[in-house]
């Protein structure tokens, strides 16, 4: 009785801190601190798309701006064309998901780190396509390149899109949890130890693929629609950015690639540098690159993995073999 209890602690503390979250803004709290958990929801989406991608699926895949940025500006048009924003996010997602399809063909090909620089351009090739883009109307002064504004946002507040972000965090982590404990998520497990191996033991590794392409790109989709919504204006620089990659990678792998709880805690850490090197624009992503460096030099699997690490071995003896284990990557690395 007493093990049946407890294994629905665990369950009630999630129930309630997500119901904490949900009532967040029915209190009088500061719209800075909405904002900093609003932050939050969308890079714990993107991170946990790039972890079904990267972590569980073996795909080094660089595009997350692809995804975000045709799934936010599919939902600007739209409110355009007077159609609900709602419905454009919903939307978004879908046309990140009908790109995912597009060009799985042509990168599935790939291997390796040409699979990792072939979506690696592929922002890169839309943000050039949008950037030459003519306005709308071809006489306003906004529009196109220059970028548009999100209209039909009158009587939005930062309170309505932090639900949306909410709705989608949440969403991001339950189909996580779901697909690693189905047999889809057993067997992305096996391609990502070995494809070849997991394709003569008759899965097929194509399709696994594609389907966690396909989910990841339709989640970071929306996650990108909903941030758009927010900021209300879309443009091709910001939209197609590496920052998004940045974002997710960081999160990934400062929380612990491959571990289902490492994006949540990765994602954490991720808010707090935002926001702290929003003062250092220019080098900002300069700085993200030498810390992604040395988490992955120092700490590769993560801050969970090491904190598994510290409860399964010891404290003491895990970080002594942590430390010998750097020590000789660093000093013969061919041998590691």
């Amino acid at each position: 009785m007493q093990r049946t209890l407890r294994g629905y602690i665990p369950m009630a503390l999630i129930g309630l801190t997500v119901l904490m979250l949900a009532l967040l803004p029915t209190i009088d709290i500061s719209q800075i601190w909405l904002l900093y958990i609003f932050h939050f929801f969308i890079f714990l989406t993107l991170a946990n798309g790039w972890n079904l991608l990267a972590g569980f699926s073996g795909l080094l895949a660089l595009c997350p701006a692809a995804f975000i940025g045709l799934a936010g500006y599919t939902m600007t048009i739209l409110t355009w064309l007077k159609i609900p924003f709602y419905v454009g996010i919903l939307a978004g997602g879908i046309v990140a998901a009908l790109f995912a399809i597009l060009i799985s063909r042509s990168v599935f090909r790939m291997r390796g780190i040409y699979f990792a620089i072939g979506t690696l351009v592929l922002p890169e090739i839309l943000r050039l396509l949008f950037l030459r883009w003519r306005p709308v109307g071809g006489g306003q002064l906004h529009g196109g390149g220059a970028g548009y504004m999100v209209k039909g946002l009158t009587g939005i507040t930062m309170q309505n899109t932090y639900w949306l972000g909410l709705a989608i965090g949440l969403a991001s982590v339950i189909i996580i949890a779901i697909i690693l404990r189905s047999k889809f998520g057993l067997g992305l497990a096996a391609i990502r130890d070995n494809d070849a191996s997991a394709s003569s033991s008759g899965i097929n590794v194509f399709r696994l693929k594609l389907y966690s392409f396909i989910i990841a790109g339709f989640v970071m989709g929306v996650a990108g629609a909903i941030f758009y919504t927010y900021q209300g204006f879309i443009e091709p620089t910001s939209a197609f950015n590496i920052k998004w990659l940045m974002t997710a990678m960081l999160a990934t792998v400062i929380g612990g690639k491959g571990l289902e709880e490492g994006p949540l805690v990765g994602t954490i850490v991720v808010v707090i540098l935002h926001f702290q090197l929003s003062r250092y624009a220019n080098i900002s992503l300069l700085i993200q690159g030498i810390i992604l460096v040395i988490i992955m030099l120092a700490v590769p699997q993560g801050i969970t993995g090491l904190i598994r690490d510290f409860r399964k071995e010891g404290g003491l003896r895990a970080l002594r073999r942590l430390t010998q284990k750097r020590i000789k990557l660093i000093t013969n690395p061919r041998k590691d």
